[in-house]
């Protein structure tokens, strides 16, 4: 017997165009898969960010201190990590413990506004349960940190300048 393995064209089409073929289709499939689903993702954030802006409360805070910590390391209640999804957990998240007015509370901060969150001073905040929003200044505007410029970036302004 003979046991070679012969590669026979189909219809007439030399094997690669065919292996083409059936490639370009499952990446077009693929596309269109992860498409429903981005819309579908896109809808879902849109509903829990409505949700949010209703439930949303103004209060002054005072800002004890700031962190990205690991869920389970941020002192929030047993309740909220329980509910986050076991592969978040691990996940480092922007924690601000802040007095409201008699306690001392530890909240999950924006991520968008982080860096703008002053350490050890009053601001007024947006707040959504356990989740701050919108920061604005008490008595002064908030303004994010200059970033540092790296010694690189340096040289090449000091060049760019010259010329």
């Amino acid at each position: 017997m003979n046991n070679e393995f012969v590669l026979v064209p189909v219809l007439g089409v030399k094997v690669w165009v065919v292996v083409m073929i059936v490639i370009i289709v499952l990446l077009i499939a693929a596309l269109v898969a992860l498409s429903i689903y981005g819309r579908k993702l896109q809808k879902r954030q849109e509903s829990t960010q409505k949700e949010i802006e209703a439930a949303a409360q103004n209060v002054s805070l005072l800002i004890v201190d700031k962190k990205r910590m690991k869920l389970k390391e941020s002192g929030l209640p047993q309740l909220v990590i329980d509910q986050t999804p076991k592969y978040l957990r691990g996940q480092k998240v922007p924690i601000v413990k802040a007095k409201v007015g008699p306690k001392i509370m530890t909240l999950i901060c924006d991520e968008k506004i982080f860096e703008l969150i002053p350490v050890k001073k009053s601001v007024r905040a947006t707040v959504s349960g356990i989740y701050i929003t919108k920061v604005q200044g008490l008595r002064t505007n908030l303004e994010a940190k200059p970033k540092k410029v790296k010694f690189s970036q340096k040289i090449k302004n000091k060049f760019s300048k010259d010329k």
